[in-house]
């Protein structure tokens, strides 16, 4: 193990560069692992962390030991407590973090199956949360316009609880042009419409489609979709938060795969 107690340390001072900068993150191709069970999460699906740092006061941890002596290949950098808390993005911090390659899927597979499409969304706790919903319900697909905030990013990897590693994951993602070429149908959410999504077939190849938290979806894409629906809400409320609907859209698939025999 490397000891650490330096700010001024360059080791130090690149992890701090990687967790203050979505740029950087970007730049280096990595991203920043905060916890127990995310790292776990990512070496069993997908491999060996680049780096391990701990705290000092991580190391009388019984499962940061186990994490450490599971992976003999990585030396862990140890940090002082002051030092592991300027790295933390949590407010209580965990006692290690993790910088791991960020998976990169490059070309948007020609027939997507089963999969959720998201517009413009930017709560990274929205999006990691929909990331979750979305491999619970056995879905392995997720496509990101390029205004939704970074996938990657801590706080929507700390949403995710590890669910990241259990999808393929497309940034960047012309969703007109996926819409428009997708040999499934397209259900988009909209607290406008007057059709129930529970009123609406679900099973087969279907693309859930789901927007910004302000503003919806834009006219263009709602104009393509096959479907638009409505989560039914008694009380009064105006709408559920994207995480929210996005849950209860994927959960009634489920429901009615179920339902069919097809799950």
């Amino acid at each position: 193990m490397t000891p650490i107690s330096s700010a001024e340390n360059p080791r130090f001072r690149s992890l701090l560069k990687l967790m203050q900068s979505s740029r950087e993150r970007r730049k280096q191709g990595l991203s920043l692992l905060d916890g127990v069970h995310l790292i776990a999460a990512y070496y069993e699906h997908l491999g060996t962390p680049e780096q391990i740092v701990v705290s000092k006061t991580g190391l009388s941890n019984h499962e940061i030991v186990n994490i450490i002596n599971d992976i003999k290949s990585i030396s862990p950098l140890v940090l002082s407590d002051e030092l592991f808390r300027r790295l933390s993005s949590v407010a209580t911090p965990t006692g290690i973090i993790a910088a791991v390659k960020t998976p990169r899927i490059q070309a948007v597979p020609d027939d997507p199956g089963p999969c959720v499409l998201l517009e413009d969304i930017q709560d990274p706790g929205n999006v990691g949360s929909i990331l979750r919903s979305t491999a619970a319900a056995g879905v392995g697909e997720v496509f990101l316009s390029a205004n939704c905030v970074h996938s990657w990013s801590p706080r929507v990897l700390r949403a995710g609880m590890g669910a990241h590693f259990m999808l393929r994951i497309y940034e960047n993602a012309d969703l007109l042009a996926l819409i428009r070429g997708y040999r499934g149908r397209v259900v988009a959410a909209s607290h406008h419409s007057s059709q129930s999504v529970f009123a609406t077939d679900l099973t087969g190849k279907v693309a859930l489609l789901f927007g910004n938290e302000g503003s919806g979806l834009s006219q263009e894409l709602l104009a393509t979709a096959h479907a638009v629906v409505a989560i039914p809400m008694p009380g009064n409320t105006e709408s559920l938060n994207a995480g929210a609907a996005a849950a209860i859209c994927l959960f009634e698939r489920v429901r009615q795969l179920h339902a069919s025999g097809k799950q």
